[in-house]
């Protein structure tokens, strides 16, 4: 493990904070034209591209998007580093076998039932690193075609050593449930914890170390465990507040960018390049953390959870799960996400009248839910656990299970509560998703997953059918009154 700064931003990155849990210093801001340098005037004035740039270095452009794109879709920074990226020997297919992750999904499996998966383990054999560690559940779309997206998780025991991964195939939105990360990236460092996530774009190089918690023994492997979300297309961007209005969900605020960091260091450096969902590697004689200053907006970012300010319903009902929607990523269609993350926060329950777990369910999207913490409202049978995971796909019925719904239509479920100690979310796609063989075969599929529905009895009470009327009876009239009732009218009428 490197120490946490080998060169550090020495103030003047522009809007710099600190998070207090966090020994890190940040540029505060989604989207925002960022600068930063690790030394003083790194970054040239005036000009992107000088013919000597300061301090001898080299100037290169990363591009997050196409040159000709609206300029509100532009995304793209400038980079000065000791020695550029294309410096290195050539690529070739990595060594070590990767068959669980892909971005190929034509051998993949559509299943109209509702899948479980237990706690993904640790692995107990040594010195599995994040890319290692990292396997495919689902995905959908094409990397080659940039439209779709492919969900994973990750479960390792090592920290990236001399290596780093650079993924053409898209975004990648981290989602620790376990260990906390220290992500080393050409922009700078980000240290992401348990409740916290991170999004490192396409192209990025990043390395991902393993922070051990305070008071553990030296050398002890530190386990970590997570998941990741991938869009192959549009990058992740805040959803529009409509009438909500100017505040609410996740504030632009509170994302953070890191400052400027780099290590002038020369070693045998791997590089993995992720391209349509296979691996690469190459060799460098240099670290490829040598920015030593950069500007743009195309930066990796991280955001906490824990700031998320929740809407939802203060009088009757339940809203829909989009209200709580930190980021998402759009699709060609006005309106419909490729993908959505969303958030299942701690928060207060006091909606009258009203069953207030999640409403059961067929959704036109597909959901992918994970656990990162507690235990999640519409699972009380115990098999949604943190590090496991589910999907329900495009129609798949699904909502709480036998036991939150007793709870839930009790007499004592009137009450205000407040649900302070889970934490899950889901990943809301458009496309179908494809289950890989790997993850349908995983010992960690829970193939009882239905049996949590089963115990669902009807309630119904229909009305009691109405008493049977009693016979009536009619009496005869008099001979002769008909007569006479008639000769009276006329007379009245004379």
């Amino acid at each position: 493990m490197r120490e946490a700064t080998s060169v550090a931003a020495n103030g003047v990155a522009n809007g710099t904070m600190k998070q207090s849990n966090d020994t890190l210093e940040y540029l505060s801001g989604f989207g925002n034209e960022f600068w930063s340098e690790a030394l003083p005037g790194a970054c040239p004035t005036g000009q992107n591209n000088p013919r000597v740039c300061p301090y001898g270095l080299y100037a290169e452009q990363l591009s997050g998007a196409a040159f000709t794109v609206p300029r509100r879709d532009q995304k793209r920074s400038w980079l000065y580093r000791i020695r550029p990226s294309v410096t290195h020997e050539p690529f070739h297919p990595t060594a070590f076998p990767c068959e669980t992750l892909t971005a190929d999904f034509s051998t993949g499996m559509v299943t109209p039932n509702q899948l479980r998966w237990r706690p993904f383990p640790i692995p107990s054999e040594p010195g599995v690193d994040f890319l290692r560690g990292l396997s495919t559940v689902c995905g959908a779309g094409s990397a080659a075609c940039k439209d779709g997206y492919a969900i994973h998780v990750y479960a390792c025991n090592a920290s990236m050593t001399d290596s780093c991964l650079a993924n053409a195939d898209g975004d990648l939105l981290i989602v620790p449930q376990q260990g906390t990360l220290r992500l080393l990236t050409e922009f700078g460092q980000l240290l992401v914890a348990p409740t916290e996530i991170a999004v490192v774009g396409r192209g990025m190089r990043f390395s991902v170390e393993l922070v051990a918690p305070p008071g553990s023994p030296p050398g002890a492997p530190v386990p970590a465990r997570g998941y990741v979300l991938e869009v192959f297309g549009a990058h992740f961007t805040l959803p529009e507040l409509g009438p909500i209005g100017a505040n609410g969900l996740a504030s632009p605020r509170d994302f953070q960018a890191p400052v400027a960091w780099f290590e002038d260091r020369a070693a045998t450096y791997t590089v993995f390049h992720k391209f349509e969902g296979q691996l690469f590697s190459a060799t460098q004689s240099f670290s490829p953390y040598n920015v030593v200053g950069w500007h743009g907006n195309y930066v990796p970012y991280k955001y906490d959870l824990k700031l998320f300010c929740p809407m939802n319903a203060v009088a009757f009902d339940h809203p829909d799960p989009s209200i709580f929607t930190v980021l998402t990523a759009p699709s060609a269609l006005p309106g419909v996400s490729c993908a959505d993350f969303v958030i299942f926060p701690p928060r207060w329950a006091v909606a009258e009248h009203t069953f207030r777990p999640p409403y059961y369910h067929r959704n036109t999207m597909n959901e992918f839910m994970g656990l990162i913490q507690g235990q999640y409202e519409a699972k009380r049978d115990g098999g949604f656990l943190p590090g496991g995971a589910s999907l329900h796909a495009c129609m798949t019925p699904h909502g709480p299970d036998t036991a939150t719904y007793e709870a839930a239509i009790c007499d004592g479920a009137e009450a205000p509560a407040h649900l302070g100690a889970a934490l899950a979310f889901m990943f809301e796609t458009n496309f179908t998703p494809r289950v890989t063989p790997a993850a349908l075969g995983s010992p960690c599929i829970d193939r009882d997953y239905y049996k949590c529905w089963m115990g669902l009895k009807s309630h119904f009470k229909p009305p009691a059918p109405p008493a049977p009327a009693p016979p009536t009876s009619h009496a005869a009239a008099p001979a002769g009154a008909e007569d006479e009732v008639a000769a009276d009218g006329l007379a009245g009428g004379a």
